[in-house]
C-alpha cells in the first residue's frame, strides 16, 4: 500500500524514526504483535480468547509494568487490578469482533490518509519505504502487521462512532451539571499510611531465614564487572600544558584594551520613590527628601537613614549600599552626579525617573590598565584551556590504542598519558565509580565488552573522558541470606505494615457505620484531624488528593461521614463540615463547556454499557475463555 507515497526523494532519517516512535508508543494496544485482532505469535501463555484472537500473558504484563512504573496504582492493591485490565484486553477485542460481524470495514485509502495524519512529516519531500520498514522491523514489526493493526484501530472508531451516535442534551441536565461542577464541600479528614505502622512490626531472624528458605530461588546476586577506569580529566593533562612568558607577553600586548578598566565609583543612596503619585504627593515626597538631607548634612547616620527611608529594596537592608558602579550602569542624573562627586562627598536631592535620590561616594577608583603581572595567570589557565580539548582527545585515543594491544598494562598506560587510574572491582551498572559517578553510556560501554575489550572514549560532563578495559566478569548466581538480608527486612516489614493499616482500616470501617467520632478514629490510628478548604467534586484535597474519593458527601447533610478510602497507599476517612450552593451568574458563559462535558460522560456511560453487553453475549456463545489460574499465578507472583 505505501508503493502510493513513493517519491524520488528520501525522507529525513532522524524525522521518520522520532515519529514513528511517537506512533508505537500512543498505540501500543493495537500496533504490536498479538495487539486486538493480531492474534498471539509465539507459544505463549494465553490468559484469554476472544472470537478468533488471543490475549497472551507478556500483552498484560506489559500494560501492567507500564502501569507500576507510572505509579498508577500502589503494588499493594496488584491483586485488584491485574483482573481489571484482563477485562480492558477482552472489551477491546470483543468490540473488534462485533465490528467484523457487522461488516465494518476499513478501506486502503482510509488507511493511508490517517497514517500521512498521523505520520505528516514522513510525506513532506517523499517516502522511504526502506526506512520505514527498517524501523518497524526494530520494533518488532513489519509493514503488514503495522498496517493491518491500524485499520483494526480504525475499524473499532468506526463502531463506536455508530453508538455514540444521536446523544442529545437537555436544559436541566445543563443545570445539573452546572450546579454538580460548582458547589463546594469543607469537611474534616484523618489520613494514615502504611508507613506510620513500620514502628510496630517486629522481626526476629526466624522471621528472616523462613522467608528465605521459601523464596531462594528468586534471590539471585547481579553480575558483576572488574575493570580498569582510566579518565582524562581536564586538569591533569592542562597541567602538563608549557605556555612561555614570551607567548603571555605577546597575548597581553595584543589585547592592551583588554585589561583597561574605566572609572568607577562605591556609591551608596536614598531613594524617594515617586512614580504612580500625584503632584501633591511628589511634592510631599520632596519635602519629607529635603529633611532627610539636612540629617544627613548635620552629621545624622547615612545608613541608618537610608535603612529607614528607602523605597530601594535592594540596598535598604544594605544601608543603601550600591556596591561599584561604572558609568553606563545607572540612569543619566545619578550617574552625573555619582561621578561628580569627591570621596564621602554628599550630594543633594538628585531627580530622576523614580523619584529623588540622595547619594553619597565612598570610594573612586580612576581608569587604569592592569598590569602583565596581575593578569598573567588568568591569562596563562586561558591559553591551556584552549589546547586542553584536544590533548585530552589525543592522549584518550593514544591510551586506548595501547590498551588493545597490552590490556593488562592499564595502570601503566595511564601513567604514560598522564590519565587518571583506578582498579574497579565487582562493580555493578548501578554503581557510582571515582571521578564520573553514575554514568549509563560507560556502564553500558563496559557491561557489553568481553573480557580483555576496551570501550570507546566516552565523555563525561566538559572536562573528562573515560576508557573501560574489561579484566573479569563475576556471573549471575545464588545469592546468601547476608546478601539480601537487608532486602528482606525492608520487604517483610513494608507488608506487614500492610497489613496493620488494612486490619486499622477493618476497625476505622466500623467506627464509622456506628457513627463514630472523627476525632475517636484518629485517636485509634494515632492520627489527626485536619480541615481542608472549601472544594468542588474536581478539586483536591490536601495529603488526600482527587475529591473524587468523597463525592458522596456531596449528596449528605453535614455531619455525615466518608469512608474509609484507600487513596495511592493510605486509607482517609472524612467527615462533611459545610455545603456551598454553585453561583448561577455564570451558567450561560460556561453551556457550551458543559453540553461537551454531559456528552463525553454519556458517551463513556454508553460505550460501557454496550461493552458489557457485547461481552457477556460473547460469554453465553463461547467465544469468550478467560484462563482464571493464569492471572491467579500472575498475581500470586506480583505479590511474591
Amino acid at each position: 500500500m505505501f508503493d502510493m507515497f513513493r517519491s524520488r526523494d528520501k525522507a529525513v532519517r532522524t524525522t521518520l524514526t522520532v515519529m514513528l516512535g511517537l506512533v508505537a508508543l500512543s498505540m501500543v494496544a493495537y500496533l504490536v504483535p498479538g495487539g486486538p485482532g493480531g492474534g498471539a505469535t509465539t507459544n505463549e501463555a494465553v490468559i484469554a480468547e476472544v472470537c478468533d484472537s488471543k490475549i497472551t500473558l507478556r500483552e498484560v504484563q506489559m500494560q501492567l509494568q507500564s502501569a507500576l512504573k507510572n505509579k498508577s496504582f500502589p503494588m499493594q492493591m496488584i491483586q485488584n487490578y491485574i483482573p481489571e485490565f484482563v477485562n480492558q484486553f477482552v472489551a477491546e477485542r470483543a468490540t473488534a469482533c462485533q465490528a467484523n460481524e457487522m461488516g465494518i470495514r476499513v478501506s486502503e485509502e482510509e488507511v493511508a490518509n490517517a497514517i500521512k495524519s498521523m505520520l505528516p512529516n514522513i510525506f513532506q519531500g517523499g517516502f522511504n519505504k526502506e526506512l520505514y520498514a527498517g524501523f518497524l522491523s526494530q520494533q518488532g514489526l513489519t509493514i503488514p502487521e503495522f498496517e493491518a493493526n491500524v485499520r483494526k484501530q480504525m475499524q473499532l472508531v468506526k463502531l463506536r462512532n455508530l453508538v455514540m451516535e444521536g446523544l442529545i442534551v437537555t436544559a436541566d441536565e445543563i443545570e445539573g451539571e452546572y450546579k454538580r461542577r460548582n458547589e463546594k464541600i469543607k469537611v474534616e479528614y484523618v489520613t494514615f499510611a502504611a508507613d506510620k505502622f513500620k514502628g510496630q512490626v517486629t522481626l526476629s531472624p526466624a522471621d528472616i531465614q523462613t522467608y528465605f528458605n521459601a523464596n531462594r530461588d528468586r534471590f539471585k546476586t547481579e553480575e558483576k564487572r572488574s575493570f580498569d577506569l582510566l579518565v582524562a580529566a581536564e586538569d591533569k593533562i592542562g597541567a602538563t600544558i608549557d605556555v612561555s612568558e614570551n607567548t603571555l607577553r605577546q597575548v597581553y600586548a595584543s589585547a592592551g584594551d583588554r585589561w583597561r578598566s574605566g572609572e568607577r565609583v562605591h556609591v551608596r543612596h536614598i531613594l524617594f520613590k515617586t512614580t504612580e503619585k500625584s503632584d501633591a504627593d511628589v511634592k510631599a515626597i520632596e519635602a519629607k527628601a529635603t529633611g532627610v538631607l539636612q540629617q544627613i548634612k548635620g552629621g545624622a547616620d547615612f545608613a541608618k537613614l537610608a535603612t529607614e527611608h528607602s523605597d530601594d529594596p535592594g540596598s535598604k537592608a544594605k544601608g543603601g549600599d550600591l556596591d561599584w558602579v561604572v558609568k553606563g550602569q545607572t540612569v543619566a542624573n545619578f550617574e552625573a552626579s555619582a561621578f561628580s562627586l569627591k570621596k564621602n562627598e554628599i550630594s543633594n536631592l538628585v531627580k530622576t525617573e523614580y523619584g529623588f535620590h540622595i547619594l553619597q561616594v565612598l570610594e573612586r577608583e580612576e581608569p587604569k590598565v592592569k598590569s602583565f603581572d596581575d593578569v598573567k595567570a588568568e591569562l596563562a589557565t586561558e591559553m591551556r584551556r584552549q589546547q586542553v580539548q584536544s590533548r585530552m582527545e589525543s592522549a584518550a585515543e593514544q591510551a586506548r590504542a595501547e590498551l588493545a594491544k597490552a590490556p593488562k598494562n592499564a595502570a601503566a598506560i595511564a601513567a604514560k598519558y598522564n590519565l587518571n587510574h583506578y582498579a574497579v572491582q565487582e562493580a555493578r551498572p548501578s554503581d557510582p565509580l571515582q571521578e564520573i559517578g553514575v554514568n549509563q553510556d560507560f556502564a553500558s560501554a563496559v557491561f557489553s565488552l568481553q573480557p580483555g575489550g576496551v570501550s570507546n572514549g566516552i565523555i563525561i560532563g566538559n572536562n573528562k573522558i573515560a576508557i573501560g578495559v574489561l579484566q573479569g566478569i563475576t556471573p549471575v548466581r545464588r545469592a546468601e541470606l547476608n546478601e539480601v538480608e537487608n532486602g528482606i527486612r525492608a520487604q517483610l516489614t513494608e507488608q506487614k505494615a500492610f497489613e496493620i493499616m488494612a486490619a486499622k482500616a477493618k476497625e476505622v470501617e466500623g467506627m464509622v457505620k456506628a457513627g463514630g467520632d472523627l476525632k475517636a478514629i484518629a485517636k485509634a490510628v494515632g492520627g489527626e484531624v485536619k480541615t481542608s478548604d472549601e472544594f468542588t467534586r474536581d478539586g483536591n484535597i490536601q495529603a488526600v488528593g482527587s475529591a473524587t474519593y468523597f463525592s458522596d458527601l456531596f449528596e449528605k447533610p453535614a455531619g455525615s461521614l466518608s469512608g474509609p478510602h484507600n487513596i495511592s497507599g493510605q486509607v482517609a476517612v472524612a467527615r462533611l463540615v459545610s455545603k456551598t450552593d454553585a453561583n448561577m451568574a455564570n451558567l450561560a458563559a460556561e453551556r457550551t463547556n458543559l453540553i461537551t462535558g454531559i456528552k463525553g460522560r454519556k458517551a463513556q456511560e454508553r460505550k460501557d454499557l454496550f461493552e458489557d453487553g457485547l461481552v457477556n453475549r460473547l460469554i453465553d456463545k463461547g467465544k469468550i475463555k478467560i484462563n482464571q489460574d493464569i492471572i491467579r499465578r500472575m498475581i500470586d507472583s506480583y505479590r511474591a
